[in-house]
């Protein structure tokens, strides 16, 4: 345990160094985009003294390296993100907190259909290898990951809406309404195929132990070694490495699905907020990002070293 409380403690350290860097590559290349964020912010009003002075008011027309001096102690002291361009007289996490929990919730349907499907693909690839179904159903689920959302989110819309008129177009109506089925099937399908390749891996090695010859030693029929001993003891991993890894989805979103769909996610906005120049707001969602990026895969590496002992963090293998 000695091993793992330190290699919590660097992945923890290193943190605050990873979290600067990005949200400094970040802070120059906004900076540098193109646009001004002034000019958004005034809407229709035009003087050039007047935006002299507001740049003036938020350091806009100081140097780059000194602008993210003011804007990193803005945020380390106080907590402060900077103002949104778009929506004045709001904090920036007001404005994300909703949208987030949208599309967390979106995240989650999608997470629930592609485990339920990616988890009996895979074990039965993993059983049926070396016949033309282990190949097959993987290949299957593959295709579905090649299709970009910007074709499969139309094609969804065409067939189930435009044509068997089973679901509306687009819009949003809450987390429990048929509007949900084409984003869900849009953000799931994609995911099915890693879920499996994943589970058919985990699957081939726990095929393979000593137990899972003794259960069939022991007389035990094929469905009941695979459904009690293989796939509980493939599903762990998979489960923690999966769950872990799709928190970064919450910031993420469903750029494209959110989009073209109508829905107020956190996908849509970030979207909106790069095509108006909304730069704090830019950088607000980078950082929440990657603190969730790092936070998940220390998760994933913790529950794995729970789950399976073996694992060591240090520099010993005892």
């Amino acid at each position: 345990m000695d091993g793992l409380a330190a290699y919590v403690i660097r992945r923890l350290l290193f943190l605050p160094v990873t979290l600067l860097i990005v949200s400094f590559a970040t802070f120059y290349i906004t900076r540098w985009g193109p646009g001004d964020p002034i000019s958004i912010y005034s809407g229709h009003y035009r003087d050039e003294e007047a935006f002299d002075r507001v740049r003036e008011q938020y350091g806009l027309d100081k140097p780059i390296v000194a602008q993210y001096g003011i804007w990193l102690e803005r945020v380390a002291l106080h907590g402060d993100f900077g103002p949104s361009f778009r929506y004045r007289d709001r904090d920036i996490p007001d404005i994300l907190g909703p949208k987030i929990w949208v599309s967390l919730r979106l995240s989650l349907y999608a997470f629930l259909i592609a485990f339920a499907i990616g988890i009996p693909v895979g074990i039965l690839a993993a059983v049926k290898q070396g016949t033309w179904l282990d190949p097959f159903m993987i290949s299957v689920f593959l295709f579905f990951q090649s299709i970009p959302a910007l074709v499969t989110v139309p094609v969804l819309v065409l067939v189930l809406s435009a044509k068997l008129h089973w679901v509306p177009p687009g819009g949003f109506d809450g987390m429990f309404s048929k509007s949900m089925i084409i984003p869900t099937l849009a953000l799931s399908l994609p995911g099915v195929a890693g879920i499996a390749r994943l589970a058919r891996a985990t699957t081939l090695g726990t095929l393979g132990e000593d137990f899972v010859r003794t259960a069939r030693a022991k007389g035990l029929d094929e469905f009941t070694v695979i459904s009690r001993h293989v796939a509980r003891n493939s599903v762990v991993p998979v489960m923690t490495t999966v769950i872990g890894l799709s928190l970064v989805g919450l910031v993420e979103g469903a750029l494209f699905t959110e989009t073209i769909l109508g829905i107020p996610g956190i996908g849509r906005f970030t979207v909106e907020a790069v095509t108006t120049q909304d730069y704090n707001v830019v950088l607000t969602i980078v950082l929440f990002s990657a603190t969730l990026f790092v936070l998940a895969n220390l998760a994933v590496d913790i529950a794995l070293a729970a789950i399976d002992p073996r694992i060591r963090f240090g520099g010993s293998n005892r």
